[in-house]
């Protein structure tokens, strides 16, 4: 499936991700017109924190913008599938669209893994489209984990 401009966005910012030491996942938030609300890459190195994941940046920065922890207005592209941490806030933050590009079988939470959004418990279930701009957003990966083998 080839990327919109949206997870192009998110793509760069895996890349400058990956420009600073980070693993190369990007994330960008879209209100209903397409603007972009929200967009960063991974930042756990920088910012010595282990949540500081390029979802949960975009969710904080988005909810402080907007004076609220609800996003329900909102569709996030992501370059790999959110992991369980980031698709339970994605829940909890009630965001209306999940796009992601490359699938995580190890530490997926969506379509892998814990499969957060199909628990009874989670109240809010967003849409999810799979595989969008897959093939680059798996190449950065995959040649980020090659070059530290």
């Amino acid at each position: 499936m080839k990327p919109s401009p949206h997870m192009e966005r998110a793509l760069v910012e895996a890349e400058a991700a990956e420009a600073r030491g980070e693993v190369p996942i990007g994330a960008v938030l879209v209100d209903a017109s397409g603007t972009v609300v929200a967009a960063d890459g991974n930042r756990v190195i920088e910012q010595h924190d282990p949540t500081a994941h390029a979802e949960m940046l975009v969710l904080r920065a988005a909810a402080a913008n907007f004076g609220s922890e609800r996003l329900s207005h909102l569709d996030l592209y992501v370059t790999l599938e959110p992991c369980a941490m980031c698709a339970a806030a994605l829940a909890l933050a009630r965001v209306r669209r999940v796009v992601y590009g490359a699938s995580d079988p190890k530490g997926g939470g969506v379509d892998h893994g814990a499969r957060i959004f199909q628990q009874p418990t989670t109240h809010h279930r967003p849409e999810v489209v799979s595989g969008v701009g897959e093939g680059r957003a798996a190449e950065l990966l995959r040649t980020f984990f090659q070059a530290r083998r």
